[in-house]
């Protein structure tokens, strides 16, 4: 997805496994998107979902994520066992951690199996959207 960040922005990062493969989701994606960034500068990495058997798979998508971590992000899981957050508590803890210009918040999404517990201890903040995160 383009970017329309100004210079000395701050910055968000999203990490995830998978690309939208049904257009409605890539156009509801693209809108977020571009309402975002003229507010932040975003990133993505998409991680390649894994072709495997559950555990193997897991564990796969895990490794990448871990491995597509920087040392300046500030993990923050999207899973089922996170907090629940109402939108205004959301909005006071980003706005904490963009506070640090030498960090950015990193959001992660893993595949359909969730992501290893590996990868929800290095998390900072684990936040469930809902049941269906």
């Amino acid at each position: 997805m383009p970017g329309y960040a100004l210079p000395n922005m701050k910055s968000l990062r999203f990490l995830w496994v998978g690309k939208l493969k049904t257009r409605f989701w890539q156009d509801a994606a693209e809108y977020y998107w571009k309402n975002l960034s003229r507010h932040y500068k975003l990133a993505e990495t998409v991680i390649k979902d894994a072709n495997l058997p559950k555990e193997a798979r897991i564990k796969s998508e895990s490794e990448k994520i871990l491995q597509s971590l920087g040392g300046a992000d500030i993990p923050i899981c999207l899973d089922e066992r996170g907090k629940s957050l109402k939108s205004r508590d959301l909005a006071k803890l980003l706005q904490n951690l963009i506070q640090d210009r030498n960090r950015t918040p990193c959001f992660i999404i893993g595949g359909p199996y969730g992501m290893s517990s590996e990868v929800r201890e290095k998390a900072k903040h684990l936040i469930s959207l809902g049941p269906m995160t």
